[in-house]
């Protein structure tokens, strides 16, 4: 089966980049150079593949930023500096700087909110309304269940009032950020859409948060936060699954279906940096039938 193939393939993938030797990622890595000049370097950041190392992670791209310097440029290149960061699971445009000022300056870009980031999703169902902001602050709570984990999850500072159905406002949750995603559906097919977002603060996980608990519409393969109390697979419709060729059996093996589609960063000049999606990206949107140029 073409669908499960793919899915298995993917995790191996994601498994083997965990295992390559620092040349081979970092060889990867150059091959998906999007862009570069004295300052930067833009890549297309893998599926599956960590930016920061951690426990049980053998692999992950700030290791491997001495190399691909050196790959870039020469033996003597003063090694990648990191600037951002992806989740694991995340592709799509990733920007490295070739000196510590630099990098310095982009961090700063980053958290004074001036670089615009742009993200496709296929997501679970259609949102309502099919463009607009959410807008609800983010707190990480302990999940109390028969596997207790930690999660990222909404913390409003309003709710609406059992009795008369009015807006209430709620005592701000300390701990909580403030977190804002612009969206906006692109096509809707098959139980699902493509969303592009734009998230204007950088809240850990935010995206993923935002549209399945704010929206009810958790992003295709993110298993994480499908549920809130359990960790289990997703469940998805009958429709997405004939579509997908997948049986439900089989859902837990779906990669998460969000890119870093666009970057926009005032260095100097614009730098407008661009990345399509990856192959299993485009194969789901064909598959699901949802084109962009449709809508």
């Amino acid at each position: 089966d073409p669908a499960q193939r793919r899915v298995r393939e993917l995790a191996a993938l994601s498994k083997w980049l965990q295992q390559v030797h620092p040349n081979v990622l970092a060889k990867v890595l150059k091959q998906g150079t999007l862009y570069q000049d004295e300052e930067i370097v833009a890549i297309n950041k893998p599926y599956g593949l960590p930016v920061h190392g951690g426990p049980g992670i053998k692999n992950c791209i700030a290791d491997v930023l001495p190399i691909l310097a050196k790959m870039l440029e020469n033996m003597k290149a003063e090694p990648l500096h990191l600037c951002h960061r992806l989740d694991k699971e995340t592709t799509g445009v990733m920007v490295l700087a070739r000196n510590k000022e630099v990098a310095e300056k982009i961090r700063l870009l980053f958290k004074t909110r001036q670089v615009e980031k742009i993200y496709w999703a296929i997501i679970l169902g259609d949102p309502d309304p099919a463009e607009g902001i959410v807008e609800i602050p983010i707190v990480e709570k302990e999940v109390q269940s028969h596997q207790s984990h930690y999660k990222m999850t909404l913390a409003p500072n309003y709710r609406l009032s059992p009795e008369d159905g009015k807006v209430v406002k709620i005592r701000k949750n300390r701990n909580a950020e403030s977190a804002v995603t612009r969206y906006c559906r692109l096509a809707s097919s098959s139980a699902c859409s493509l969303l592009e977002l734009q998230p204007i603060t950088g809240v850990k996980h935010q995206i993923r948060v935002h549209l399945a608990y704010g929206l009810g519409c958790p992003i295709l393969g993110d298993h994480k936060y499908s549920h809130w109390s359990k960790l289990a697979p997703q469940k998805l419709p009958e429709i997405t699954l004939k579509r997908l060729k997948l049986e439900q059996s089989k859902a837990r093996h779906l990669p998460l279906h969000l890119h870093a589609y666009r970057l926009s960063l005032p260095l100097g000049q614009q730098i407008d940096l661009v990345c399509k999606p990856p192959l299993f990206f485009q194969k789901t949107l064909k598959k699901l039938d949802l084109d962009v140029a449709k809508e």
